[in-house]
């Protein structure tokens, strides 16, 4: 299958290497990947803070970029941005073939690790690791996308690596984009009661499909000199 990248402005500005690793695991699976340099930010932070209009000029740039290229799906590893996609459609009421046109692009666009197990039909990509894991949901994966089960099937068949299901994985933590701006004394108390929850759980290793979520988690591991790791999935799975 012909796989377009959409990298996600995180993943392409501070995580170049989950990139490298989204699309060594694509391949791995049997993907031919492509990659448009021209691709921009998808608009979510405009959106997320009630700015439809300028969202909107994010999106139509977005739709006319992914619609040139001849790929069956396009992959991203991000729950959030690809939530985004999926919400386009909202900033186009008046207008209704913009409307037709990202509903169309919506319905190729996948969350990486919900493509590898749901239209690729994959949970094992010959992944190999001697750490102990554990899973934290990104709200937006979870709770928009409705993926759950899907990366904890690909943990669990990673050779050699032992899988610690966490309390209240599924709980946020506290990033939010402009919500840890807005409200940072909120933000952090649900961090730490993340960070909490990591630590309980034994791993040496949290693993998450959201950079953001990891930058967040990994800032407060970080900062009270922790020796638990962070990773994004298609790490873990490049391994």
């Amino acid at each position: 299958m012909k796989v377009s990248l959409f990298v996600t402005c995180l993943v392409d500005q501070l995580c170049p290497n989950v990139g490298v690793a989204t699309v060594e695991v694509l391949r791995r699976a049997g993907c031919e990947v492509v990659f448009d340099e021209r691709q921009t930010c998808c608009g979510q932070p405009a959106f997320n803070t009630g700015y439809r209009k300028e969202a909107s000029k994010f999106a139509k740039r977005f739709i006319e970029i992914f619609e040139s290229s001849d790929a069956e799906a396009i992959v991203s590893p991000s729950g959030s941005c690809t939530a985004m996609v999926k919400h386009f459609h909202e900033l186009f009421p008046d207008e209704p073939e913009w409307r037709q046109r990202a509903e169309k692009i919506a319905a190729k666009t996948h969350e990486f690790g919900s493509f590898l197990v749901n239209v690729l039909k994959v949970e094992d990509v010959g992944a190999a690791s001697n750490e102990k894991i554990t899973w934290h949901d990104a709200c937006h994966g979870l709770r928009d996308l409705g993926i759950r089960n899907e990366p904890r099937k690909l943990l669990k068949n990673v050779k050699g690596a032992e899988f610690a299901e966490m309390e209240n994985a599924d709980v946020c933590c506290g990033f939010g984009g402009t919500f840890s701006v807005k409200y940072p004394e909120i933000s952090a108390g649900m961090l730490d009661n993340k960070i909490e929850m990591i630590e309980k759980s034994g791993a040496d290793t949290v693993v998450a499909c959201d950079a953001s979520c990891l930058m967040q988690i990994n800032g407060r591991l970080s900062r009270i000199e922790s020796k638990v790791k962070t990773k994004h999935l298609a790490e873990v799975l490049a391994s």
